[in-house]
């Protein structure tokens, strides 16, 4: 083409996403981030609900002074000065997957080249007669909450049917409302996925010290009329549990109507099949998050979701990517009770075998699963004390060999405590699940210029997603920082000028008794969750040493323990 001929118009690949959750919003993300000057992508948005991204993670959080504001993941402005269109209240109602378009409720027509699928999950609400009457709730968006609020605000009694982790959420809302709460579970434990009967008996005993009533191995028969509340539950043992307000939390279903709809392939039970690319059985589709179906099995956290969101962006844009599968281990905190589970939590690999410390007066229950030989982490349960958690899952991640005496990774310190070799982790091991953050991005983060926590924290994204690495991650830049001969201060974090050792002289030599109590005397703001679970960790020891008659800790078979009668 000659100079003086108009320049050639670079015709734009469209890429649409339907869904404005965490996830679709991450792919998002991703795909500004990822693409180069010289890809032309125009991408284009349709949330259903009114809003743009929000954080569903710290959903409950609504109730206990943050507002849609604080919990929303990005704004107009945002998608704006990234080039992303964006309509809200905008649901997809049908697919021309030969024209290449989509409708929404409005009539909106969007033609695309890449269709992204991020649809999501919504609530299972169990067949029981008398479901849909009014103050039955279930707990998934803003909306929700809204209405939750409205009816806590007529009731004195609450209920959540489904004592999963979602369940415990539901309730920790309700209780921030000022109800009575119950939580009620068909099977015999909470939480009967991510941990054991024994952890799941300590569990509900916490959560019960906190004020909650937990009704296990409960069938909810039929919702009637109540006597002294609005309606009560009718059990199949006869029992019945009266309230004014019901709130279902028995599991997720994807949202997988539109493949439906269209003829994408689907899962026996539902979710949208995808390949190793993320991509559906037609390939200008993609499907990510909790309405994808991989490899037969449906991820219901958010850090596989994001892993997906990145797969889907880089194949887009002509990268090399896979999605494998991912670790669903996960820690979280249930109405400020910590808990912690990791890959074989169940002990079910053939000829596993199990170290468990029970500390009943402290409340602490600690499970780890090893391998036969003793030389390989295969799963762990911790409840009451996560502090172990991060060391537990790199051993697992990485079949890093186990100490000689592996159950000293779970006792209490007694000065010959081992450590977690930061050296032996290979620099693919994921620090940050959530981000999908690797060792090696930390060093090479370090080699760029990095010189601090924070400086890690802004590049990579590292502990910005749940939080949950952040001990691991203070660890490992401590330590790079070091063998780069970068002068860092050793303290705990930003909120103590301390050291974990000066930490200990200060709460032993004061007589400190709490956290906000070493925190108004030594720190500043409102700590993190690096110097909580140390100082928590450090408080425990002092308050409990040679107090508390010593728990038993026991190498069992797993076929023959007794947290295995379920």
């Amino acid at each position: 083409m000659s100079s003086d001929n108009p320049q050639q118009i670079v015709q734009k690949q469209k890429v649409v996403v339907v869904g404005n959750g965490m996830v679709g919003h991450h792919f998002v993300e991703q795909l500004t981030q990822l693409k180069t000057n010289n890809q032309a992508i125009e991408i284009t948005v349709l949330s259903a609900e009114p809003r743009l991204a929000y954080d569903r993670v710290h959903l409950s959080e609504y109730f206990s002074g943050k507002t849609a504001e604080d919990l929303a993941l990005t704004d107009e402005k945002t998608y704006q000065y990234w080039g992303v269109n964006f309509l809200t209240s905008a649901k997809v109602v049908d697919i021309d997957r030969i024209k290449k378009n989509v409708v929404t409720t409005n009539g909106q027509v969007i033609d695309y080249d890449k269709l992204i699928l991020a649809t999501g999950s919504y609530p299972f609400v169990p067949p029981i007669p008398g479901k849909d009457r009014e103050h039955c709730l279930v707990y998934r968006t803003l909306n929700d909450l809204d209405d939750i609020q409205a009816s806590a605000n007529v009731s004195k009694v609450g209920v959540v049917i489904g004592g999963g982790l979602l369940g415990l959420e539901a309730a920790n809302a309700l209780t921030h409302l000022g109800l009575k709460t119950h939580v009620v579970e068909f099977a015999p434990q909470l939480m009967g996925v991510q941990i054991d009967v024994g952890g799941g008996r300590l569990l509900k005993e916490k959560i019960e010290a906190l004020g909650v009533e937990v009704h296990t191995s409960k069938a909810t028969r039929v919702i009637e009329d109540g006597e002294q509340s609005r309606y009560k539950l009718c059990f199949s043992d006869n029992t019945v549990l009266e309230t004014d307000l019901i709130l279902f939390s028995a599991g997720i279903r994807p949202y997988d109507n539109l493949a439906r709809s269209f003829d994408l392939v689907l899962g026996e039970r539902g979710g949208i099949v995808i390949n190793n690319q993320c991509q559906t059985s037609d390939e200008s589709i993609y499907a990510i998050g909790e309405c994808a179906l991989w490899n037969n099995f449906i991820f219901g956290l958010v850090a596989p979701g994001y892993t997906m969101a990145k797969v889907a962006a880089k194949h887009i844009i002509g990268e090399q990517a896979s999605f494998t599968g991912a670790d669903m281990s996960t820690k979280l905190k249930l109405m400020g009770v910590e808990v912690g589970s990791i890959g074989d939590a169940h002990a079910k690999t053939p000829d596993a075998l199990t170290y468990i410390y029970n500390n009943q007066p402290a409340g602490i229950y600690k499970k780890m699963v090893v391998s036969s030989d003793q030389r390989k982490m295969l799963g762990a349960v911790l409840i009451g004390d996560t502090s172990e958690y991060d060391s537990l899952l790199q051993y697992m991640l990485n079949g890093i060999d186990l100490p000689e005496s592996p159950e000293t990774l779970i006792l209490p310190s007694s000065g010959k405590k081992p450590t977690l070799d930061i050296n032996a982790l290979p620099n693919t091991a994921v620090i940050c699940s959530c981000h999908n953050v690797t060792k090696g991005d930390i060093i090479s983060a370090i080699d760029q210029g990095a010189c601090s926590l924070n400086d890690i924290k802004t590049c990579t994204k590292a502990s910005s997603g749940c939080g949950g690495c952040a001990d691991l991650l203070h660890n490992l830049t401590e330590v790079t920082l070091q063998s780069h001969k970068i002068e860092a201060k050793e303290v705990i974090c930003e909120h103590f000028a301390y050291s974990r050792h000066e930490i200990f002289d200060l709460i032993n030599a004061e007589k400190i008794k709490t956290f906000d109590e070493l925190l108004t005397s030594h720190g500043e703001g409102d700590g993190c969750e690096i110097c909580k679970p140390v100082a928590n960790s450090i408080l425990t020891l002092i308050l409990n040493n040679y107090s508390i008659k010593a728990p038993d800790v026991s190498l069992q078979d797993s076929h023959n323990s007794p947290l295995d009668n379920k």
